[in-house]
């Protein structure tokens, strides 16, 4: 489906702005949009038909004039659409833009974000997370920037080491497999069989199916540190 043109965006938008006792005018000074009214600083809005770089570089631009600069993009529907949205709503609020989007049926004008200083909330949770992970992992396996790779996680690595042991010595209690290897999920891990590489022979004892014997034989087990 073709886009509207940014052009059908400038009505909803004037007029949203002169509610707000704005006086609008169009392509001034290269801004698509300027608003002003007694008492406060220029408004600029910055018109098009989707999220582009060019946009956020345009917008950037104003605000070496005035901060209260938004970018003003047609109202979006559908999942991926909305996703897309959210993650272009997040890069603005960062660059301390506003964001609105316009209905193109009704023409309302929507506000998702006023201009402002950004300071984005620290997760605990996500930073431990990535720490465990990097801790755990033994060594460098994977090649950053690479694509629809198979990470190696410090998971399937503990998983590689399991497989290993058991190719080695057959069937054998998840406790003795933890032992052995130095992975202390080992017995967990090896129930829940993510990758298909084990079999459950009896109450906690497995082997090693022909698929995790294959995954142990591509690599050798990563060797533990005293850090992971």
């Amino acid at each position: 489906m073709a886009r509207a043109p940014e052009t059908t965006l400038y009505a909803p938008v004037k007029t949203w702005l002169e509610a707000l006792g704005y006086e609008v005018k169009s392509e001034v000074a290269g801004a698509d949009v300027v608003a002003c009214k007694p008492g406060a600083p220029p408004l600029i809005v910055e018109l098009k038909a989707g999220f582009s770089l060019t946009l956020l570089q345009q917008a950037i631009a104003r605000q070496a004039v005035t901060d209260d600069v938004y970018v003003a993009v047609p109202h979006c529907s559908g999942r991926a659409a909305w996703k897309a949205f959210r993650a272009n709503l997040g890069l603005c609020r960062r660059l301390g833009l506003g964001v609105l989007t316009v209905d193109a049926a009704s023409g309302a004008v929507a506000v998702h974000a006023d201009p402002g200083p950004f300071q984005p909330r620290k997760s605990s949770r996500r930073a431990a997370k990535l720490l465990t992970e990097f801790k755990a992992r033994a060594g460098d396996p994977n090649t950053g920037g690479a694509a629809r790779m198979q990470i190696e996680t410090a998971y399937r690595q503990d998983a590689r080491r399991c497989a290993a042991y058991l190719s080695e010595h057959g069937p054998t209690k998840g406790a003795m497999v933890a032992r052995a290897t130095g992975v202390g999920r080992a017995t967990r891990l090896m129930a829940d069989n993510h990758y298909g590489w084990f079999d459950r022979v009896e109450t906690g004892i497995y082997t090693v199916t022909d698929h995790g014997r294959a995954a142990a034989a591509e690599a050798p087990p990563p060797v533990r540190t005293e850090d992971g």
